[in-house]
């Protein structure tokens, strides 16, 4: 399959995807960075925005960091030489627009981090591109039904705040629905922005 070749190749380092690990694992190795820079609803509300962006890289303990980040690099891998100009704009749009999404969409998360819901959207572009070049491929299909079965799941537990297979380092802390929903709305957007650019040129 295309995506096997493609993660092996050589020359196609995901320096972008990389830079953004190397981020989140300094944080990860200073705990004391993660009250400055993790999604809070009442900071961001007191005007500390850049938590919008930084708190994705926040995470909570080594099993939710090493599950996020090497997804995430792997992502970076498949997608980040396919598309350089729309991935780039996506790691910093992307976090923007699932941060906003829960902030207005989800008043009772009072907190949020880790990569999960920016991997699924970009597994979801990913999923997205591969049905479209075969549409026979029962892959593809099976990752977007995957990707709606976690959704309901995790909807099921908790009013969209439970679930989740990663132990965190914190009791509190639960799955986010709303973040996942809006990182694969992200993700299919994007996919069907670049589609009508293909159709048109």
């Amino acid at each position: 399959m295309k995506f096997v070749s493609t993660l092996f190749a050589r020359e196609k380092i995901p320096w972008l995807f990389l830079a953004l690990s190397a981020f989140a694992l300094v944080v990860q190795c200073n705990l004391s960075w993660r009250g400055a820079l993790i999604y809070d609803r009442g900071l961001i509300g007191a005007g500390e925005w850049w938590r919008l962006w930084t708190g994705h890289f926040v995470h909570f303990g080594w099993p939710h960091f090493i599950a996020d980040a090497g997804l995430f690099l792997i992502l970076g891998r498949l997608l980040e030489r396919e598309h350089p100009v729309a991935l780039r704009l996506t790691t910093v749009l992307m976090p923007l627009t699932i941060s906003g999404a829960i902030y207005f969409f989800d008043p009772g998360l009072a907190r949020y981090a880790g990569l999960s819901a920016v991997n699924l959207g970009l597994l979801l572009f990913y999923a997205a591109q591969g049905w479209q070049r075969n549409k026979l491929d029962w892959f593809w299909p099976s990752i977007l039904a995957i990707y709606v079965g976690e959704v309901v799941y995790e909807a099921t537990l908790k009013g969209g705040h439970g679930g989740g297979l990663i132990k965190f380092d914190d009791p509190t802390i639960h799955v986010a629905t709303s973040a996942h929903i809006a990182g694969g709305l992200y993700g299919l957007g994007l996919w069907f922005v670049l589609w009508l650019r293909a159709r048109k040129a």
